[in-house]
């Protein structure tokens, strides 16, 4: 399990960095669209016509455990890599109100993963006691987007490639997750360096018992950017 680091006194806890992040005040927007897909989307809207056309699916998330690696001090900051090599990865994740589809305003998204080496951020057993890389918090916008710059995730023995998250809202979690990736696509991503260096990848995501647990629905959707891609993904959350 991931442990307190003896400087843990002068960082920021989490609790104090969403508190940075203008109180939690979240509300659900009055106009635009859960998803930055299309324009097609764009023009849909949100709510219940979206949902009946097509374009905009909105279903709860499913459910996941926080994992061993889950530490205090979070920053604030969208760009969360602290010079870690791999394949950039730019995440776009939409947050919005399960019970009517519209995006959530000033929800706080948290992410923590570990790096292409399958190696996270304050964790002594793993030497990174006091770092913090591939780990950080952002607050949604009007269109309940939450950006970060960040790396690939690598693999480590026993799970399948993934990124952790929640989500916060006045303070309270309403969502624990965690966010997949099409294995054709991870194949294609590990044949690159550093991530060329550590073969055989083990378990893929059928053979990860988290990911059976409803992954498919938390998977992200991938697109090329350049050397990298954009990770986008709709995160249906319930008030109550």
């Amino acid at each position: 399990m991931a442990q307190m680091h003896p400087h843990a006194a002068t960082h920021t806890t989490r609790r104090g960095s969403l508190l940075k992040l203008g109180g939690l005040v979240a509300g659900a927007v009055a106009g635009g669209t859960a998803l930055e897909r299309s324009t097609d989307a764009d023009a849909a809207g949100t709510g219940p016509a979206a949902v009946a056309s097509g374009l905009v699916t909105c279903v709860l998330t499913p459910e996941a455990t926080e994992g061993p690696y889950f530490t205090e001090g979070d920053k604030v900051r969208r760009n969360v890599t602290e010079g870690k090599p791999g394949i950039p990865l730019a995440l776009r994740l939409t947050v919005v109100d399960v019970s009517t589809c519209r995006p959530i305003r000033g929800a706080a998204v948290d992410i923590w993963h570990c790096d292409a080496l399958g190696v996270y951020s304050d964790v002594g057993g793993q030497g990174t006691e006091g770092q913090t890389f591939l780990r950080g918090i952002q607050r949604t916008d009007a269109k309940g987007v939450a950006r970060f710059r960040t790396i690939y995730p690598g693999w480590y023995p026993g799970r399948t490639v993934h990124i952790h998250t929640r989500v916060y809202l006045g303070g309270n979690i309403v969502h624990t997750g965690q966010l997949y990736f099409p294995d054709r696509i991870t194949d294609a991503a590990f044949t690159r360096k550093p991530y060329s260096s550590r073969p055989n990848r083990d378990p893929r995501n059928s053979g990860d018992s988290i990911y059976r647990n409803g992954g498919s629905r938390s998977s992200l959707r991938l697109t090329k950017s350049g050397t990298g891609y954009v990770g986008t993904l709709t995160m249906g959350v319930s008030r109550s």
